[in-house]
């Protein structure tokens, strides 16, 4: 058969031609889908700038099927589901990220921290503490220790609580004295309900060692003094107490003056007292001073005048409530009625308010219920604030 030159001279433009325009449908074809990516993603960002996270997140879903290989727009959509309490989706985004292959190192560290963070705000805290541990020697090592220490308050496991705090004061990463003091208070509170007295006392020596101005330690020492009949080192680590800690004058002053009067010391305590609340006046170290003063030789109106003399330095609704309990109404028969009035009315105002987040409580806390803040309280009432 003879070989006609001619078809090939026909067919070679027309292969041209095809590989030409093939070539222009893949190129639009990858323009396309390179516009919508970047479209979907815009899209998803501004409505999260507008606080529409619903409509960001179907945003964010349509980018990231147009490029499924984008970690910055698996990131976004996680930590989306996250911020809306979705924890299970931002898991599994999360998740996703790790079991990625081609991830880089430091992209795989933050999705193993992103993820740690889905198992905190779901309370997955055995989960999230894994997780955490993870991330040490990594860029994300101090978040994940402060982390870690939140956790360990959470769970009260006061002992690797302090091992991470020594950990982050070791990296220069803050002082954590004072937590590590409360951390040791805290052991030593379960040692005394576990009639380990000695072993809660060396703790509580200890705690002062590492925030020698902190009131609790020596509170709590001064107890176990007292319940063991020590009055006398109960004493005088109280009367310690005022002078290293002079802004918890107001949670000293009772105990010391309960102590004082079991000891028979009502006259050097008071004295130390007054001096205390002339610098700073104080309802809870007048309550001691009246305390003290009902014990002296002529305490017998000492109460009703310690109150009228803070009304005349103070303006106290508190102080006036316990002045007219110690008055003579000329209609007596009333004065039951007006004095539960007056009681009822002070109670918001004996409270004491967490500096951090307004939480407020008619005890002291070290720690704050609300916010979990440390020292927070001031040893003040409500209405001295």
């Amino acid at each position: 058969m003879e070989f006609d030159l001619g078809w090939i001279l026909l067919g070679l433009p027309l292969a041209f031609v095809l590989g030409w325009l093939a070539s222009r449908f893949d190129l639009r074809q990858i323009r396309l889908e390179n516009r919508q990516a970047p479209k979907a993603y815009f899209k998803g960002l501004n409505y999260l700038l507008n606080e529409q996270q619903d409509q960001a997140i179907d945003a964010f879903i349509e980018a990231v099927q147009n490029d499924p290989d984008t970690s910055e727009l698996h990131f976004a959509l996680g930590n989306l589901f996250r911020r809306r309490g979705e924890y299970e989706r931002a898991v599994r985004v999360h998740e996703h990220l790790l079991s990625r292959a081609d991830l880089s190192q430091v992209d795989r560290h933050r999705a193993q921290h992103a993820l740690a963070l889905d198992y905190l705000k779901a309370g997955l805290l055995d989960r999230a503490e894994a997780a955490l541990i993870k991330l040490e020697n990594t860029a994300f090592e101090t978040e994940a220790r402060l982390a870690l220490l939140a956790n360990y308050e959470r769970s009260r496991d006061w002992a690797l609580a302090a091992e991470v705090a020594n950990k982050l004061e070791r990296a220069a990463q803050g002082s954590f004295g004072h937590r590590l003091a409360h951390y040791l208070c805290e052991q030593a509170a379960d040692d005394v309900t576990h009639d380990r007295v000695e072993r809660a006392c060396q703790r509580l020596q200890e705690a002062m060692v590492h925030a020698p101005d902190a009131a609790r330690p020596r509170l709590a020492l001064a107890q176990i003094y007292a319940n063991t009949g020590q009055l006398s080192l109960a004493h005088q680590t109280l009367m310690d107490a005022l002078e290293s800690s002079p802004n918890a004058v107001g949670l000293i002053a009772g105990p010391l003056a309960d102590i004082a009067v079991r000891l028979g010391e009502v006259a050097p305590t008071l004295a130390r007292l007054q001096e205390l609340y002339a610098e700073s006046p104080s309802l809870d170290v007048l309550d001691a001073i009246v305390t003290l003063s009902v014990n002296t030789p002529d305490g017998s109106n000492s109460q009703r005048d310690w109150y009228a003399r803070h009304l005349e330095r103070e303006p106290s609704l508190v102080a006036a409530t316990r002045w007219i309990a110690q008055e003579k109404f000329e209609h007596e028969q009333f004065h039951p009625q007006v004095q539960r009035a007056l009681d009822h009315a002070v109670k918001p105002l004996l409270r004491y308010r967490c500096a951090a987040c307004g939480f407020e409580a008619t005890q002291h806390f070290w720690q704050c219920p609300g916010c979990q803040t440390w020292d927070s309280y001031p040893a003040r009432r409500v209405e001295e604030l």
